[in-house]
C-alpha cells in the first residue's frame, strides 16, 4: 500500500460504465493482442533495441528513423474504421491497431514490445489558478484569457495539486491483466509530466506577450514566478519519487520530444527496484521563448530549469525551438544526451557544436506530409543534404508534430522508406 504524497487530490475521473467490455469487444482486443504479440516476437524488434542502446550510449551507427504521426494517427485509424463501441475498448483498440500498423507497414527503427500499459489517470497540475481557454477541440489553435494579471494573483497562487484516479488505475490494471493474459503483459506506466521545462505553464499563467514584456518592465515578478514553477515541480518530482510513483523510461519509452529511451546506462548501479530522479531520462525545453535573446533566456529561464534537469540521470533538451543561438546556455549541463534540432535551427552549426558527443536528434518539417502535393524527391533531397550535414554526428531522424497526413497513411510509410534509403547510403 503506497502512501500518496500530500498534492494529490483522489478524484473519480472514470464513470462505472466505461469498463465495461461485451463478448465481442473482448474477442476482438484478444486477436489484435496476440497479432501485437507475434509480431513483438520477432528477431528483429530484438536488433532494434541493441541498435537504440548502441546510439543512446553515442556508439557510431547508421541514422536511426523513428516515425510518429502523433495527432495524425487518426488519419491512418479513423473513428468509423473502430468495431469495438464501448469507449474504453475503442481506446484500448485504437492503441492495437497503432502497434500492428507499426510492426506490419510503418518500416521505421521503432521496436514492439509485448506489453499493454495503463496508467493512473490524471488532470494536469493546479496551481491556484487555471486560464480560461476557447478553441483547442481535436488538437487545434486556441485562445486564453491568462489569470496572473497583478501582484494580488500572485498570492493566490500555491505549489502544484494533481487530481488522480488512484482506483480507476486498480480496475484498469486488473481488467487488462484479465483480458490480455497470456497474449500481452500488462504494466503501470504513468508518464506524470511530458516536459521540466515550466515555459509553457507559465505562459499559460501570466501570458506570452506580457511574459515578455515583464523581462523588462517587471523582472523581479518574472523571477518570483519561475521561482514557484521550479520549487512546485521539484516537489512533485521528489513526491512522486517518495511514493514510488515514478515509471522506468529506460527500457524503450518515447523520451524527450523524439527518440526511444533504451539505455544500458541507466538505471542507476545502485538501483534497487524504486524508480528515483537519477535513474530516468527528461526532458527540458523552452518553445515558448523562442523569440527571446539568449542573454534574457540566461537570466530568466535557464537558471530555474538546470536544478530540475541536473537531479535526472539523462536530459533531452529541446523540441520546436531552434537552439543554435542558446547553445552555449544550454551545454554547460553536465548530463546532456540528446539535443533536439529542429527545421529552424542551423543544422551545420549544430552539427559542429555537438560533433559525436550528444545525439543530434533531428527534426524533418512536418509539412511535407501536410501539403496538398507530396513530393518524395524534395525529401529525398532534403534528407540527403541533412544526412551528409551531419555526418560524423550520432544522428536519429525523428518525424512527429503532424497535425495531417491529408488522410493518406501511405505518406508515413513512403518516407520511412525514403529516410531508411538515405540513412543506409550515409551508413
Amino acid at each position: 500500500m503506497i502512501t500518496l504524497p500530500d498534492f494529490f487530490i483522489p478524484t473519480r475521473l472514470i464513470p462505472d460504465q466505461d469498463y465495461r467490455l461485451d463478448l465481442a469487444e473482448r474477442a476482438l482486443l484478444r486477436r489484435l493482442a496476440a497479432r501485437v504479440a507475434e509480431l513483438a516476437a520477432q528477431p528483429e524488434q530484438a536488433e532494434k533495441r541493441e541498435l537504440w542502446r548502441r546510439h543512446n550510449r553515442l556508439e557510431a551507427l547508421r541514422p536511426l528513423i523513428f516515425c510518429d504521426p502523433e495527432n495524425s494517427w487518426h488519419e491512418i485509424l479513423p473513428e468509423e474504421t473502430l468495431v469495438c463501441r464501448g469507449p474504453l475498448a475503442r481506446q484500448w483498440e485504437f492503441a492495437l491497431r497503432r502497434e500492428i500498423f507499426w510492426g506490419e507497414q510503418m518500416g521505421d527503427d521503432r521496436p514492439l514490445e509485448p506489453f499493454f500499459n495503463v496508467a493512473v489517470p490524471y488532470e494536469k497540475p493546479f496551481w491556484g489558478l487555471r486560464e480560461r481557454r476557447v478553441g483547442g477541440q481535436d488538437g487545434g489553435s486556441y485562445v486564453w484569457d491568462a489569470p496572473v494579471k497583478s501582484e494580488a494573483d500572485f498570492e493566490r497562487l500555491h505549489l502544484p495539486t494533481i487530481a488522480a484516479d488512484f482506483a480507476a488505475a486498480d480496475r484498469l490494471e486488473d481488467l487488462a491483466g484479465e483480458l490480455f493474459d497470456g497474449l500481452l503483459t500488462v504494466r503501470r506506466r504513468t508518464a506524470w509530466w511530458w516536459t521540466t521545462g515550466m515555459t509553457w505553464t507559465l505562459v499559460d499563467l501570466r501570458g506570452m506577450q506580457q511574459v515578455m514584456f515583464d523581462m523588462t518592465d517587471r523582472p523581479q515578478f518574472l523571477h518570483r514566478l519561475m521561482a514557484l514553477l521550479r520549487d512546485g515541480t521539484l516537489q512533485l518530482a521528489e513526491g512522486l519519487e517518495q511514493a514510488g510513483l515514478l515509471a522506468p523510461n529506460w527500457d524503450g519509452a518515447y523520451v524527450g520530444s523524439g527518440g526511444l529511451g533504451y539505455s544500458d546506462e541507466l538505471p542507476q548501479p545502485d538501483y534497487a527496484g524504486q524508480v528515483r530522479m537519477q535513474d530516468l531520462w527528461v526532458l527540458g525545453e523552452s518553445q515558448e521563448t523562442v523569440g527571446v535573446s539568449p542573454r534574457m533566456f540566461a537570466e530568466f529561464i535557464w537558471p530555474y530549469q538546470r536544478p530540475i534537469l541536473e537531479r535526472f540521470g539523462l536530459v533531452c533538451y529541446g523540441c520546436c525551438e531552434p537552439l543554435d543561438t542558446r547553445w552555449k546556455v544550454i551545454r554547460e549541463l553536465p548530463n546532456l544526451r540528446r539535443v533536439s534540432i529542429s527545421p529552424w535551427a542551423d543544422r551545420e552549426k549544430m552539427a559542429a557544436a555537438l560533433g559525436s558527443r550528444y545525439i543530434f536528434s533531428m527534426k524533418p518539417n512536418p509539412a511535407d506530409l501536410a501539403m496538398e502535393g507530396f513530393d518524395p524527391e524534395r525529401i529525398r533531397a532534403v534528407l540527403r543534404r541533412d544526412l551528409e550535414i551531419t555526418r560524423g554526428c550520432r544522428v536519429e531522424v525523428v518525424m512527429k508534430d503532424n497535425h495531417t497526413i491529408r488522410r493518406d497513411p501511405r505518406r508515413v510509410v513512403e518516407w520511412v522508406r525514403i529516410a531508411r534509403e538515405e540513412a543506409g547510403r550515409i551508413g
